[in-house]
């Protein structure tokens, strides 16, 4: 029964991916192929970053159409995409969702034959790809944190040796890896092809959710405003962010034993009932079928849920 429920899974996201790539993505890959520059890499190269792409969110008319009409719900699942440097479209990002949460759903069903657990593991597994993609943009903006630092060193470097502010950006866009070496690019097009320093730092800011950013920008601006050695007003800064850096680690070690319990505790229950399930259904059988037991399973998983998010709430330490 389960490999017959594992096959029924695979078939279903078979056939799911299966179309979406036969009805979009290959129509969608021929047409960049024949819209790819003929000037070569490095031509394609220099015009990354300058020529806006169009602002499509599915490649699907119809869903396209409808999702322009969503507006900032649609905007802010894509500012979350390019925060995480995905190159998943809305449209995507959505049918991923959909067919994760209904495969989990149908096999979940299939194994325990509960409508009810069946939707409450979609309605999870439909998550799954928003926390993943989470995951990717709390990566990404960690590592913009951490190379931050050198960018500004750079820039303060090139404002001594004689060159002027956009100079310095272009130049930490040129040499310093992703995410910043892009960032930087990106906010030295912006200002180089006709947008002023401070819309363009400005946006800078807006791309960036990063306290340390935003330091940045107001510094620069500042500095335009009222004159001063900005080279030196830089090398404060980054002084600065290496010093809550090393906060940031102190903390990390101290609070490791509790962030680790927590977790443990979280995903102790959930597992141990899953492992019971599969290794004999005997022992929750009267759990899963009399009424009692499906009211101790909705209350056992509220619990859970409300355990869950007090103790990240106490493991999770601003600094």
């Amino acid at each position: 029964m389960q490999l017959i429920t594992f096959a029924v899974f695979v078939g279903v996201v078979a056939i799911v991916y299966g179309a979406y790539w036969l009805l979009v993505v290959r129509e969608e890959d021929a047409l960049l192929q024949r819209l790819k520059p003929r000037g070569g890499e490095k031509k394609s190269k220099n015009l990354r970053g300058v020529l806006k792409p169009e602002e499509r969110h599915s490649t699907v008319p119809s869903l396209d159409r409808a999702l322009a009409k969503a507006g900032p719900i649609t905007g802010r699942i894509q500012t979350m995409l390019d925060q995480a440097g995905s190159k998943m479209n809305v449209g995507s990002y959505l049918l991923t969702t959909v067919g994760v949460g209904v495969g989990a759903a149908v096999v979940v069903y299939l194994i325990t034959h509960i409508a009810v657990v069946g939707l409450g593991v979609g309605v999870f597994a439909a998550w799954v790809p928003t926390m993943l993609i989470r995951r990717a943009r709390t990566k990404r903006m960690l590592k913009f944190e951490e190379q931050f630092p050198e960018a500004i060193d750079l820039v303060a470097r090139a404002l001594r040796a004689g060159h002027a502010l956009p100079t310095g950006l272009g130049m930490v866009g040129d040499e310093m890896p992703q995410p910043v070496g892009g960032e930087f690019r990106i906010l030295f097009d912006e200002q180089n092809f006709g947008l002023t320093l401070p819309d363009a730092m400005r946006n800078f800011a807006r791309r960036i959710p990063v306290l340390d950013a935003r330091f940045f920008v107001t510094a620069v601006l500042t500095q335009r405003e009222t004159g001063g050695n900005l080279a030196e007003v830089l090398d404060n800064l980054s002084s600065v962010i290496r010093d809550r850096f090393k906060v940031k680690r102190q903390i990390q070690v101290i609070s490791a034993h509790g962030r680790i319990t927590g977790w443990v505790l979280a995903c102790l229950p959930p597992c141990l009932a899953m492992a019971t399930l599969l290794l004999n259904r005997q022992y929750l059988g009267t759990l899963l079928h009399d009424p009692l037991g499906h009211q101790m399973i909705y209350a056992a998983v509220s619990l859970q849920i409300i355990g869950t998010l007090i103790m990240r709430k106490i493991t999770n330490i601003e600094y």
